[in-house]
């Protein structure tokens, strides 16, 4: 008895259970604290947090706009895209089933069903990465089991309909029909339509907030796609769902918003001249390329354009690529091709690509000496061969001897204005621009070069709706003070004068310039747009030419104190602008139209039946490429060539440029190019006018 109550005793000292009792009393306390903090005081916390958990918002797509040409013909759309998809959840409870399921399916599109492990190092990426289909389901699996994974994207229709049918016996698989981006004329138009790529991390959170799902939908990247993304785009729609634990969907707890289709977009181009007008540049090049024996000519630009309303009819870029190759993904091995391509194939060299103008910019001489008075139209020139100037850089230099050439060696003799434009005379030009001794005692000058060229579209950006354009350079004192380090020279004015030297421009700029004086002295923005309609075909923005200014009636020409003296433009400016006399466009007009009848483009242009005024141009350069190639040989430069024409003369409804690089001579390489473009064009009308008056 005596031992049982020595066992039964309490041997544990009074304060260790009282210190037993404080701490399970704090702990219970502590809990307790935690559970009115949590239920009362962060109560809304909370369930925010188990909402968040429970509701789930799903983005609905939206399907993008289409995009035509101005007579209908589809330029860009959406084909379905048939993707095998398998939901984990839904899959057969036995092994044995599911792996015969994946058996047949192997067989069927022809995916392995183990192959690499989803990894951090090899992670799944949909329609992507490459693994087997039991790694793909497993992945889901983990992740979202409610939720399709892609196990094939874009197989064939056929395919995908035998799938379908089989969904009934193979549960969890399913077909996804899902819209991707077509281009029915691919690289024919690619450099102005565009394509669509990924939603990037750095605009995630701006699309992200606007509805958009980063991996699902996807943004233009350039061209037209770029540029009007937010009206293709169209709205995403909302359901809100009530999810369990697994992510699968109970119910729906707010009424679904709907999507909303992006708008559609005609275009000004008209693709069967789009065709013609590629199919003519790339004939010409290889014709020469062909001649010489070797690829000297790499690369070239046509754009036609009505000059009295400013629509692009057809714009080619030689070369190309092809957009329906990004239709999913963009493929790296296909993009790096392409931005290693010393041509830059993906940049849209008809607004983005600045280069010496040439004696196409002689058109902007020939207004403005003719407007300021530096010559008359009766004045007659002596034009030699080369003609010599003292070389200055600032009053009291003495300055040194340097030549000036004609690009015909041997002269023209006396010519009167519109000889100097029909025959592109360089030593013409030299002489308005910069003046010459007693026979052009004051030369235009750089200052007032300069506000006819802007008068004319050169040195700003176009407008044209249409991303990376660039504004090209007018050059003048003070910029040639602060990129060069140096003053302006009169032998600077002098090649500016023949669109040398500093000055560089675009295509678009070249064209917009010759419309100036197609269109009597009308500067129109160039636009791609015709109409922009709804998903009912509803027109929402219709078109409406855009007239910049009339040179001959609104007054956009400076007017400067002293224009020919040296020094910055800006410190002679005196405020007033005055505007081009009309008869000064009519005589620039008779000097282009000359150019075909017995200038510079009468052999180009012999026989063609349409009235038509043009200009030439055959611009020298030396850049990375020429150099690469051992081409800048001093006095020999290699040249680009440009031609610019319009027709009819007496109502002109298209102008065409061409430029081909390292084409050498206008006249015979670009300017067979706009008299078959314009024939194309006219053609199409005759075609056009026969099948609406039977």
């Amino acid at each position: 008895m005596s031992n049982i109550n020595s066992y039964t005793r309490n041997t544990i000292s009074k304060w260790r259970l009282i210190s037993f009792i404080i701490v399970v009393s704090l702990v219970f306390t502590g809990y307790i604290g935690e559970l009115i903090r949590i239920q009362i005081f962060d109560r809304d916390t909370w369930v925010a947090f188990a909402e968040d958990n429970r509701i789930n918002e799903i983005s609905i797509p939206a399907l993008r706009g289409v995009i035509y040409d101005r007579n209908g013909y589809v330029l860009a759309r959406n084909i379905a895209s048939y993707n095998v998809v398998i939901i984990p959840a839904n899959l057969p409870d036995e092994e044995g089933a599911i792996q015969d399921i994946f058996r047949q399916l192997s067989k069927l599109i022809n995916v392995p069903i183990n192959l690499n492990e989803v990894t951090s190092d090899n992670p799944y990426v949909p329609c992507v990465s490459d693994h087997g289909i039991a790694q793909i389901v497993n992945y889901g699996e983990t992740s979202a089991p409610f939720e399709p994974v892609k196990i094939k994207c874009d197989i064939d229709r056929e395919i995908a309909m035998k799938i379908l049918e089989k969904s009934t016996d193979w549960l969890g698989v399913s077909i996804e029909v899902e819209p991707i981006r077509d281009y029915p004329t691919g690289s024919i138009t690619a450099p102005l339509i565009g394509f669509l790529g990924p939603i990037s991390s750095v605009n995630e959170e701006y699309y992200r907030e606007r509805g958009f799902v980063p991996n699902r939908d996807k943004i233009g990247y350039a061209g037209v796609e770029r540029s009007f993304n937010s009206l293709l785009a169209g709205k995403p729609g909302k359901r809100v769902v009530e999810v369990d634990v697994a992510g699968k969907i109970i119910r729906d707890v707010k009424p679904t918003i709907p999507s909303f289709p992006g708008q559609n977009i005609y275009l000004t181009i008209d693709t069967r001249l789009q065709q013609a007008v590629e199919a003519i540049l790339k004939s010409e090049i290889d014709q020469w390329n062909n001649y010489f024996n070797e690829i000297r000519i790499t690369s070239g630009v046509v754009i036609a354009m009505n000059p009295q309303t400013g629509e692009i009819l057809a714009m080619v870029n030689f070369p190309s690529y092809e957009n329906n190759r990004f239709a999913r993904y963009i493929p790296s091995y296909y993009y790096e091709q392409l931005i290693r391509d010393a041509r830059d194939p993906l940049l849209n060299h008809a607004v983005g690509a600045e280069l010496p103008a040439g004696s196409v910019f002689k058109i902007t001489t020939a207004v403005g000496a003719l407007n300021e008075g530096v010559v008359t139209p009766d004045q007659i020139i002596s034009t030699p061969g080369e003609i010599y100037i003292t070389e200055k850089y600032t009053p009291n230099d003495p300055g040194h001897a340097r030549k000036f050439v004609d690009w015909n060696r041997a002269g023209f003799g006396q010519l009167d204005f519109l000889g100097g434009i029909a025959n592109s005379s360089n030593v013409y030009f030299y002489k308005l621009g910069g003046g010459y001794k007693d026979e052009v005692p004051e030369g235009l000058g750089i200052c007032r070069l300069g506000t006819y060229a802007r008068a004319l579209g050169y040195g700003d950006y176009p407008g044209i709706e249409l991303p990376d354009q660039a504004d090209g350079l007018v050059p003048d004192p003070h910029w040639k003070r602060i990129t060069q380090g140096e003053n302006w020279s009169i032998g600077d004015t002098y090649i500016a004068s023949v669109g040398q030297g500093f000055v560089i421009a675009t295509p678009l700029q070249v064209l917009m310039s010759a419309s100036v004086i197609a269109a009597d002295g009308k500067l129109m923005r160039p636009t791609i747009i015709h109409d922009i309609v709804d998903s009912q075909g509803n027109v929402i923005q219709p078109f409406q030419p855009d007239l910049k200014w009339d040179i001959t009636q609104d007054p956009v020409i400076d007017v400067y104190s002293d224009p020919t003296s040296a020094g910055g433009c800006e410190a002679k400016l005196t405020g007033d602008k005055i505007t081009v006399e009309p008869w000064v466009i009519q005589k620039v007009q008779e000097g282009m139209r000359k150019a075909v009848t017995s200038g510079t483009l009468i052999k180009a242009f012999k026989n063609f039946t349409v009235a038509s005024a043009g200009k030439t141009g055959t611009a020298e350069y030396c850049d990375e490429f020429a150099n690469a190639k051992n081409l800048c040989k001093p006095g020999d430069w290699p040249s680009h060539a440009w031609t610019v024409a319009y027709a009819p003369y007496d109502n002109p409804e298209i102008a065409v440029v061409a430029f081909v690089y390292n084409g050498l001579e206008g006249s015979s390489v670009a300017a067979p190019i706009v008299r078959k473009v314009l024939e194309a064009y006219f053609e199409l009308k005759v075609i056009d006018s026969t099948s609406t008056n039977p």
